[in-house]
């Protein structure tokens, strides 16, 4: 199954008041997900299978408080302990939209996360997930076997970490349940290939890093398929 993101950037950001003397909780809520509606990477999740699993995801991590989720775009469904920046509290259906309110936490990327949201950056909740498109008439389908892992904040979808979640959705996942996770075909070689590429875009500029990109991508493609 492939890696599958969807950003957003329909939402508020609320603070409530806790005990008498702790701070402010800082809460970001509103549109995560959508069915029924083509969304800007071409997709389109059905009503069905997007109630079905953010239902079992309420059930098995809301409802849990083990709903937690990133800052940033990871390189794969599982979720990294040092990475995490937010818990989510709520999701609820709204006709085809899906619902989130997600506390940010005090962790080391929480509080970056806090710090990027009161000084006025422009940041987005993405949904992660993995499972396989079907395409009908020029639309890509999300099929039966989508699994959602959680909601993420990105901080700047159109900078180096976005072509990280161009390479992860082209790679296939499979559970390995030794290990209890999802595991990445060629897990070593993408993680590799993932690390230089970002290292070589922090030495460029995002015009210069707009005019590699495809090129990127296709080397990624070439050093796959000498592995095979």
């Amino acid at each position: 199954m492939k890696l599958i993101t969807e950003l957003s950037e329909d939402y508020q950001v609320i603070e409530e008041a806790n005990e008498e003397g702790a701070p402010k909780s800082l809460f970001i809520n509103g549109i995560f997900m959508q069915a029924n509606i083509k969304n800007r990477n071409g997709r389109v999740y059905p009503s069905s299978i997007l109630e079905r699993e953010v239902n079992r995801y309420i059930k098995t991590h809301v409802n849990e408080n083990r709903a937690t989720g990133e800052l940033g775009h990871p390189q794969g469904p599982k979720i990294n302990e040092d990475r995490i920046s937010h818990l989510i509290t709520e999701l609820k259906k709204d006709g085809s939209n899906i619902i989130g309110k997600a506390k940010i936490l005090s962790t080391p990327m929480g509080n970056i996360a806090k710090a990027l949201i009161t000084d006025g950056v422009k940041i987005g909740v993405s949904s992660r997930g993995i499972g396989s498109l079907k395409e009908r008439n020029g639309i890509n389908e999300v099929q039966d076997d989508f699994y959602l892992a959680t909601v993420d904040i990105v901080s700047d979808p159109s900078a180096p970490d976005s072509f990280v979640n161009g390479i992860m959705e082209n790679v296939d996942f499979w559970y390995d349940p030794s290990m209890g996770t999802w595991v990445a075909t060629k897990q070593q070689e993408v993680a590799e290939h993932v690390e230089e590429t970002k290292k070589e875009m922090k030495k460029m500029t995002t015009r210069q890093i707009l005019e590699k990109k495809v090129l990127f991508f296709e080397n990624y493609l070439q050093r796959l398929a000498k592995d095979k």
